[in-house]
């Protein structure tokens, strides 16, 4: 396992951030890690990364423990904070390769080189990091992360701010270092989570609430049936009423209809539509997307 969590907890006085967390995370395996702002996540990767110490349980990386080991832990991590610190005064080659010296890379150069050409700084390499856009910036931060060639990621909200242009570079670069690396990613854009990350722990009021792929925390959440359908004549929406399990129809316009129930009754509403001598266009089951699954699990823990 790249990383083990057993019972971590972290507290400030009577205030609880990180409560009892276990979790483990694979090699080549990218893990969206997602909570409410507060929820205890940059703690939790605050203590990963052995700036802060934990109250309480236990955390390895690639086999070294975050408090029995911290020099070992930090030559194996890679981490990009929330706020991306920065020598804005020095040159981007310049930065990389300071940041290669202080992890002690055999061939610095070299390794500056690869990660200019990995993360797309290549035409941006001899300027000022004050001079870059806010996108680049956080490319010299992720290649300042990968310098030492570290088997783990962890990168706190590497997008936000970003314009669309901006999102896309940045996702691709994630998802080639998760063909390999381990890539613990915390965000609240919830297509990236769906677009890049193979499991998603989500954590509220410290708590681990779910631990899974986003597949199975949607089919987890899904209470109802949502299916849509399309004909090519209008109809009554009481109609469809009388099929079993149906709770509710609304009509969307121009013979599209939004219908719940309590199963999934697709094959009812083929079978209606032929014994009524309508023309189905179109028909699809709607499942709740990320962001409903999101809202679902945390609504609970709000006080």
């Amino acid at each position: 396992m790249s990383i083990q969590v057993q019972q971590l907890t972290k507290k400030y006085g009577s205030q609880i951030a990180v409560n009892e967390l276990s979790f483990e995370t694979q090699t080549a395996e990218i893990v969206g890690f997602l909570g409410p702002n507060g929820a205890g996540k940059s703690t939790t990767m605050k203590m990963l990364t052995c700036y802060l110490p934990p109250t309480e349980g236990t955390a390895s990386v690639c086999g070294y423990d975050i408090v029995k080991n911290p020099l070992e832990v930090r030559q194996h991590i890679g981490y990009l904070p929330e706020h991306n610190p920065l020598y804005v005064d020095m040159y981007v080659q310049e930065y990389l390769l300071f940041a290669a010296r202080l992890h002690k890379v055999a061939q610095p150069q070299q390794r500056v080189v690869a990660m200019i050409e990995l993360t797309g700084l290549q035409n941006e390499q001899h300027k000022k990091i004050t001079a870059l856009s806010k996108g680049y910036r956080q490319r010299v931060g992720i290649a300042q992360a990968m310098i030492h060639n570290p088997q783990v990621l962890i990168l706190d909200e590497p997008t936000a701010g970003l314009d669309p242009n901006q999102l896309a570079e940045i996702r691709q670069v994630i998802k080639t270092l998760g063909s390999e690396k381990t890539v613990l990613l915390s965000t609240h854009i919830m297509q990236e989570v769906q677009t890049l990350c193979d499991r998603i722990l989500i954590i509220n009021k410290g708590n681990l609430i779910a631990n899974d792929t986003a597949q199975q925390l949607q089919q987890k959440t899904q209470h109802a049936f949502v299916i849509s359908i399309e004909l090519a004549q209008k109809i009554e929406p009481n109609r469809l009423k009388t099929i079993q399990h149906l709770e509710n129809v609304h009509d969307l316009g121009n013979g599209q209809y939004q219908i719940t129930a309590t199963k999934d009754i697709r094959a009812d509403l083929f079978q209606f539509a032929v014994q009524n001598q309508l023309t189905l266009l179109g028909m699809s089951q709607d499942k709740n997307n990320l962001e409903e699954v999101f809202r679902q699990l945390t609504a609970a823990g709000r006080g």
